[in-house]
């Protein structure tokens, strides 16, 4: 992988991601690589560097971004979780494990299966609320899901009162959520480390995710690390090589990857546009390759970012498809 670094997030209280069906009392589990860049790019609005952050990645010109984000993914103090590649999750049914309950899966047991080794099933446990393989012995998984409880009070007729719930992420004590950072070379890296870290740390201020305004998806400053030796197995050889997702992915139409072949689903992604040109509209949809995909092509995925932005509005509206993918050895699914 090229230059790349592990960002970790320590939520100081409830994070929300809103899902695919807009209900306030659900919550998803994961923020996807496409909602990073968006917050990122409205970070760097607020840096007064939001003409080069475009200029270099939406409108590049040779196609290739300079900075490229995985999606967030949970953590609880070493033990990094993330989605597991499909040709090899889940294994072979357990008598004790229900394995394809876990959504999150820590990096050190997906180097196990790689490997080819089984997995010891008295170590193990799938935490329900937070859809995370864990140790037997721990008590709990990263977070929990709850229900948080609102009243909004009409201005105009103070005895009209609205009550209603939202649902959130509640993360146990040191845990949070990461993702990785991956420049395309030193000059891309030269350029826009410092900046990334600047947005990095006003998100981690100002809130990442939905519910900002009650103070929500707020963290401690974004600790940094280089990803070196996050993923030891891609040192070694093997017959054949796939790609594994850790972000969300749209193919550029010069890409060549095998979609005969390969383990991966799609989700139709939208969303609303935060802007006060014409704030809440909802986004073109697109077709994407999701997280834990594993794919076959002869080089690196990368992506492409597509403008989304409804028919009529005032500027283009971007949607970053830029993959950050992991080289594993292929293995056929069971």
């Amino acid at each position: 992988m090229p230059s790349s670094f592990i960002v970790r997030f320590r939520p100081t209280g409830p994070w929300r991601f809103g899902p695919d069906s807009g209900a306030r009392e659900q919550v998803d589990r994961l923020f996807h690589s496409d909602a990073v860049y968006s917050a990122v790019t409205l970070a760097m609005g607020r840096l007064g560097m939001l003409e080069d952050w475009i200029r270099d990645t939406a409108q590049n010109e040779n196609g290739r971004a300079p900075v490229r984000f995985s999606s967030l993914f949970p953590f609880n103090r070493e033990t990094l979780f993330a989605i597991p590649p499909r040709n090899i999750w889940p294994p072979p049914d357990s008598t004790r494990i229900r394995y394809k309950g876990a959504r999150f899966v820590p990096l050190s047991v997906i180097e196990t299966l790689l490997g080819e080794k089984p997995l010891d099933e008295d170590r193990w446990q799938v935490d329900g609320e937070s859809a995370c393989l864990v140790p037997s012995n721990w008590q709990e998984g990263p977070f929990r899901t709850g229900l948080r409880s609102n009243a909004g009070v009409d201005r105009l007729d103070a005895g009209r009162i609205d009550v209603h719930a939202t649902a959130c992420l509640e993360f146990t004590r040191d845990s949070g959520l990461w993702l990785i950072v991956v420049f395309a070379d030193e000059e891309a890296q030269a350029r826009w480390e410092r900046p990334i870290r600047g947005a990095f740390r006003l998100l981690a201020d100002s809130g990442i995710g939905g519910e900002r305004s009650r103070g929500w998806g707020r963290s401690t400053q974004p600790k940094w690390e280089r990803a070196s030796k996050l993923f030891p197995w891609t040192e070694t050889e093997a017959p054949e090589l796939a790609y594994w997702l850790l972000s969300l992915y749209a193919p550029g139409e010069s890409e060549s990857v095998d979609w005969s072949r390969g383990s991966y689903s799609t989700v139709e992604r939208t969303g609303r546009i935060e802007n006060p040109a014409r704030w809440g509209e909802l986004k073109s949809a697109t077709l994407m390759v999701v997280e834990g995909s594993v794919l076959l092509a002869p080089q690196e995925p990368h992506g492409v970012i597509h403008d989304v932005a409804p028919e009529g509005f005032p500027h283009p509206v971007y949607r970053s498809g830029f993959a950050v993918t992991v080289p594993i050895p292929w293995r056929v699914p069971a």
